[in-house]
């Protein structure tokens, strides 16, 4: 749909009454709720075969590929990593997952030769050598790496950081938030907003454990995954551990419908938790 109506130089977006929408960012949502309503209908004796896992593998590969091709490779990238999360949750059976594994490994070649575009090739290989295209594609590495150890211990103070105030930064207030509050707040502040992350996965967590439904654990494991991948995405890749994909921090960076998504998220948990007193 966003090939046809889509706006912006990538088309990730439809434009609804002047505000912009990004559909992929609701798929995520919506994957961790099919497969938590699908995999609560299933036995134990099902789960342990293989052909259950079809119609889910399926579900998630033909909104990866479209999202992927739009292009959107950090959000395709996520559409894998959530709904195995909340399959590995699940206990299936060694073969099973050998199965899935050897699916994923024939299909990289064949995705790093005709799914991803030049500019995403370019940003894996300035993963493992930042240094090759230093002004160019590995300039937003170099110059992450550089806001973040600049802040040291206790940081610059608030808007006293010179890679973001002089907007050497690229992208401060969505995908590099978190290079900004490294380098005002320093270690200190890095680490406690770590911290808190923790914290709030850890209540999801303890929801999950004390519902004893099954589709509803499966939707905390997912809205934890959600929130997990995303946290470890986007640190990873301003710290320059992974290559940079284009991932939201949770609940920090800027976005509309990013922002919609991670409360809806937090929202149904809460609902989980609030229905145990009920009945």
């Amino acid at each position: 749909f966003v090939k046809f109506f889509g706006v912006g130089s990538v088309q990730r977006w439809i434009s609804i009454g002047g505000f912009n929408f990004q559909p992929s960012e609701m798929m995520k949502l919506a994957l961790i709720i099919m497969l938590a309503k699908y995999f609560d209908h299933l036995s134990k004796v099902q789960l342990d075969k293989l052909y259950p896992y079809v119609i889910p593998i399926i579900c998630i590969f033909i909104p990866g590929i479209l999202i992927i091709s739009q292009p959107d490779l950090g959000t395709g990238i996520l559409l894998l990593a959530i709904p195995g999360s909340m399959i590995l949750f699940l206990r299936v059976r060694t073969r099973v997952l050998m199965s899935v594994a050897l699916i994923l490994a024939v299909s990289l070649p064949v995705a790093w030769s005709y799914g991803l575009k030049s500019y995403q090739k370019n940003r894996v290989l300035n993963f493992l050598n930042p240094e090759r295209d230093p002004r160019g594609t590995g300039y937003n590495s170099i110059q992450a790496k550089i806001a973040i150890g600049s802040g040291q211990l206790l940081g610059r103070g608030f808007q006293q950081g010179s890679q973001n105030q002089l907007e050497f930064l690229p992208e401060r207030h969505s995908d590099f938030i978190f290079c900004v509050l490294s380098e005002e707040y320093g270690f200190i502040g890095g680490f406690f907003t770590l911290a808190l992350f923790l914290v709030l996965l850890l209540i999801i967590l303890h929801i999950a454990q004390a519902s004893g439904d099954r589709g509803a654990i499966l939707i905390c494991v997912g809205v934890t995954a959600f929130i997990f991948w995303h946290m470890i995405i986007n640190i990873g890749m301003v710290s320059g551990l992974l290559p940079i994909v284009g991932v939201p921090l949770p609940l920090l960076s800027y976005g509309g419908t990013s922002l919609v998504t991670f409360m809806g998220s937090l929202g149904i948990v809460a609902s989980i938790g609030r229905r145990r007193y009920m009945f």
